[in-house]
C-alpha cells in the first residue's frame, strides 16, 4: 500500500489553525481521500497528558530548554502511536502544528539552538518530517485579536506571552519557509475560511486525482 501524505499546518497565534486542519480533511474525503486530523501537543493519549503539563500555568513554569524536551516527549509518542501507524496505512495526515513550532517557540524565541531542537527530533521521533507544511500568515495584531475573541480571557500560557516573543516566532516561522521553500507553502490567513482552504487545495493538485 502506497504510504500516505503528511501535512502540517504552522504559524502564530489566532491563525486559524485548528479550524483549517479540520475544513482540509473535509475537503479531502470529499476528493476520496482517507484523512486524519491530529495536533501537536498531543495527539495521543501519553501525549495529550504533556499538553495539560504544557498549556496550563503561569508563563514561566517550564523554562525553554524544559519545555524543548516536553515536546520533543510528547511528539515521540504521537509519532509512534498515530502518525506513522496512518501514515503506514496509506491515509493523509493533517497535524495541527509539528517540530517546526517547538523550532519557532522554544528555539529561536526561547533561545534553544536549533541544532539541539533537530538533534532531539532525530532521537525521539526519527527525524520525521511533513511532506508539505502549510505556513498560514496573518499580521501580529489580527492574530493577537483573534486569539483574544478565541481564548475570552483564558489565554494558555504560549498565547500570553508578550508581543516581541510572537514577532520572533513570526519571524522564524518566514526563516524556515525561505530555506525549505519545497516544504513550505506560504497561505494568506487573513483571508475568508474558505478561500484558506482553497488555497491549500490548490496547493495540494499535484497530489490529487
Amino acid at each position: 500500500m502506497p504510504r500516505g501524505r503528511f501535512l502540517s499546518l504552522e504559524g502564530g497565534e489566532g491563525a486559524g489553525k485548528s479550524t483549517q486542519a479540520r475544513a482540509l480533511a473535509a475537503a479531502l474525503r470529499e476528493r476520496g481521500v482517507e484523512a486524519v486530523v491530529t495536533r501537536e501537543p498531543g495527539g495521543s493519549a501519553g501525549a495529550e497528558a504533556i499538553r495539560a503539563l504544557l498549556l496550563e500555568g503561569e508563563p514561566k513554569r517550564w523554562s525553554a530548554r524544559a519545555e524543548t524536551l516536553l515536546f520533543a516527549a510528547a511528539r515521540a509518542d504521537h509519532v509512534e502511536k498515530v502518525i506513522r501507524p496512518a501514515l503506514d496505512a496509506g491515509r493523509w495526515v493533517i497535524c495541527d502544528r509539528f517540530v517546526d513550532s517547538t523550532r519557532a517557540y522554544q528555539g529561536v524565541a526561547g533561545g534553544i539552538d536549533d541544532a539541539a531542537v533537530l538533534a532531539l527530533h532525530a532521537f525521539g521521533s526519527e527525524g520525521l518530517r511533513p511532506d508539505r507544511t502549510f505556513l498560514l500568515t496573518l499580521p501580529l495584531a489580527l492574530g493577537a485579536e483573534r486569539t483574544t475573541l478565541r481564548d475570552r480571557g483564558a489565554s494558555d500560557r504560549f498565547a500570553a506571552r508578550g508581543p516581541d516573543f510572537h514577532a520572533a516566532v513570526a519571524a522564524a516561522f518566514e526563516r524556515f519557509a525561505a530555506a525549505e521553500f519545497e516544504r513550505f507553502r506560504r497561505i494568506d490567513a487573513a483571508q475568508p475560511p474558505e478561500a484558506v482552504t482553497a488555497a491549500m487545495l490548490a496547493e495540494l493538485a499535484d497530489w490529487l486525482p
